[in-house]
């Protein structure tokens, strides 16, 4: 008794086998290198991407506030004990979308380099930062 058949290939199976190979093979192609602008746009891409992380954490924080002030508020009317307030950091405002400036350096290169948070533009963030509201400051 056989249990294993030889395998026969017929001839159309073999070209198809081979024209899926070729097919293949092109779509690995590697594919030429973005132009000036598409990396620019890129970068400009990516910019407002993490702007608006940062602009969807401000509001989230925000809206945290107003939930932990509405319940302590509705507690404190219905006579609860309340635990004292949590301190947090205050929500901080990433204000209006700058696109990035390409550097003099990468621009004379060819090449546009994304432009990086300096530590002077993070302290002007902060010191434009809205104050902290009633639930994220110190009791007295």
């Amino acid at each position: 008794m056989r249990l294993l058949r030889p395998i026969h290939f017929s001839g159309l199976s073999l070209i198809s086998g081979l024209l899926g190979l070729v097919v293949s093979t092109a779509a690995l192609a590697k594919l030429p290198a973005p132009s000036d602008e598409a990396k620019a746009k890129a970068a400009v891409t990516a910019a407002k991407t993490a702007w608006t992380d940062k602009v969807s954490a401000y509001q989230l924080c925000q809206a945290m506030n107003r939930t932990a002030e509405g319940y302590r508020k509705s507690a404190k009317a219905a006579g609860k004990e309340l635990q004292p307030v949590v301190e947090t950091p205050a929500c901080t405002d990433p204000g209006p979308f700058v696109p990035p400036e390409p550097a003099a350096s990468a621009v004379a290169g060819g090449t546009v380099a994304p432009a990086a948070t300096s530590p002077s533009a993070a302290k002007v963030a902060t010191a434009s930062a809205p104050p902290a509201s009633p639930a994220q400051q110190p009791k007295k």
